[in-house]
């Protein structure tokens, strides 16, 4: 898979299964709407229209099912009829799996996704997941010759019409986006230590004519970024706050991205175990989604001011690593007591989150992060847990997860009743709870928007994707097309505009921010 140029087309064009392998999926409803005429060219004549009616009448979805229709060289694979209010109406979870489990092998294949106009979106992304892009066998290096999927899209219900150019334009840049999170992801740190990372902004940077700010090593601690030079400063490369702006003309808003990059979290001097410790390469999943994000939306035409924060570090064990009972000064200017160097990532994203607020002036800030083990149990490995300071964008992003794919449910917002969770009697706060059975990932969000303040008058969004970053030993690229579609109003694209959740409404910044809606609206 780590070889395959993916390519969206609004046609495939005709070709024989044996000559070019195909995989025909969609709902079994969907795929009886489409008529022989439109796909007799990618299966005959080895594969006739009784054939191709007798397969989609076996096929049983319960909750996939999928039929050979020529040997190994041509299938076609049903999804669910149907689906519950928590997931997706696309099934993109599906699409992926069946996309890796039923797409015959060769260098030049074909996926046809029958779906309606709604579910192209996160169907495109799904299918993306499939073909992960880093890969460090031996077999892949010898190969030089790249593999070919074409990738089209038979609409059906009411708004039929084929794909145009620049719909094309956004699946190809979502799925560019989502393989280029997963590749960070998967990448060990030896590969991809703060150096590396620092080495990808810069390369997004470049090719959308964008110079990063870069904060870095020694220059952090003399700025007052304790927390991100507090956890990494143990590490043989430096950590660093760096930050990538779009900032067009006419924009009416300013939103910041802030992304957990702790590019290895061996959890410090509170050091993990043996078998906890393997897939902390995937600590910096959040930044990696944020990287992915904001090329592909810079990319459609973002008409906001729009900055993606990084913060980077690697939590290592050294001379100098921050030990327990040490008390650091924040960005913020709040003191923490540390009980618990594995509570690393809120430490480094509180220090984010101030700084688009203080220094990039932003109305929204949303940080993204793979932030607690116990996301896994309050939302599971494929809902991403949201807290916000707004039910509007509690509303909305699980409306984004749906529509796009990557999942979302709201976690509880009570800083009243949690945040004594913090308390220290040397400090303004601890950086661990007190007690670990009392909504931790809720607690662990709450510490970060501390910072900003509980009576910060803008949009503060937390997103913990600790266990949806990955499907067993490979990241997903999660992240990606939710930011999309979250913030796809504020695009020119006609596909992010349609699956944006806040499409229909004037106003995000009702109630608690009534007097700052105008100066807040999204256009």
């Amino acid at each position: 898979m780590a070889n395959v140029v993916l390519e969206f087309k609004a046609s495939a064009g005709d070709s024989e299964p044996q000559n070019r392998p195909v995989l025909i999926i969609g709902q079994q409803t969907n795929l009886q709407q489409v008529s022989w005429s439109q796909i007799k060219g990618k299966l005959q004549p080895v594969v006739s229209k009784e054939i191709w009616q007798a397969a989609l009448s076996a096929l049983n979805p319960n909750p996939t099912d999928s039929c050979p229709l020529y040997l190994n060289h041509a299938a076609v694979a049903s999804l669910p009829s149907r689906v519950s209010r928590h997931n997706s109406p696309s099934s993109a979870h599906f699409v992926s799996r069946l996309v890796r489990s039923c797409l015959p092998g060769g260098n030049n294949r074909c996926i046809v996704m029958v779906c309606e106009r709604s579910d192209v979106f996160p169907s495109s992304c799904a299918i993306a997941r499939a073909f992960p892009i880093f890969s460090r066998r031996s077999t892949s290096s010898r190969r030089a010759e790249k593999k070919h999927v074409t990738v089209e899209f038979v609409i059906v219900g009411q708004d039929n019409n084929p794909l145009d150019a620049a719909e094309l334009e956004c699946l190809s840049n979502a799925a560019d986006g989502v393989r280029l999170a997963a590749r960070i992801v998967d990448t060990p740190c030896n590969e991809m230590n703060t150096d590396h990372f620092l080495d990808e902004i810069k390369a997004v940077g470049t090719e959308l004519g964008i110079i990063p700010v870069i904060i870095r090593g020694e220059e952090l601690k003399q700025r007052g970024f304790g927390g991100i030079y507090g956890v990494g400063k143990a590490a043989e490369h430096p950590p660093a706050l760096a930050v990538l702006s779009h900032t067009p003309d006419g924009a009416t808003q300013t939103i910041a991205w802030v992304g957990k990059g702790i590019v290895y979290d061996t959890g410090g001097l509170s050091i993990k175990g043996k078998t906890t410790m393997p897939g902390m390469k995937r600590d910096c999943g959040g930044a990696a989604a944020i990287l992915g994000a904001f090329k592909a939306t810079v990319k459609q035409g973002f008409k906001d001011n729009l900055h993606a924060v990084f913060c980077l570090a690697e939590n290592a064990v050294g001379p100098i690593a921050t030990r327990p009972d040490d008390i650091h000064t924040l960005y913020s200017g709040k003191t923490v007591e540390i009980n618990n160097t594995d509570a690393e990532g809120r430490l480094v994203l509180a220090d984010g989150v101030v700084y688009a607020s203080k220094d990039l002036s932003a109305d929204i800030v949303l940080d993204m992060a793979t932030l607690t083990g116990a996301q896994g149990i309050s939302t599971g490995k494929y809902h991403a847990a949201v807290m916000t300071n707004s039910e509007q964008w509690e509303s909305a992003c699980v409306r984004a997860g749906r529509s796009s794919g990557d999942l979302a449910h709201p976690l509880v917002y009570c800083p009243e009743l949690h945040f004594s969770e913090f308390t220290s009697a040397m400090a303004d706060m601890k950086n661990s709870v007190a007690d670990r059975e009392n909504a931790q990932s809720s607690c662990a969000g709450l510490f970060i928007g501390s910072h900003l303040g509980f009576d910060w008058p803008g949009v503060w969004v937390h997103v913990d994707i600790a266990s949806p970053v990955h499907a067993g030993e490979r990241a997903t690229g999660f992240g990606v097309a939710l930011l999309m579609a979250l913030f796809g109003q504020a695009s020119d694209d006609s596909m992010l505009n349609q699956v944006s959740p806040l499409v229909a409404s004037t106003n995000m910044c009702e109630d608690q921010m009534e007097r700052d809606c105008k100066r807040r609206r999204l256009v």
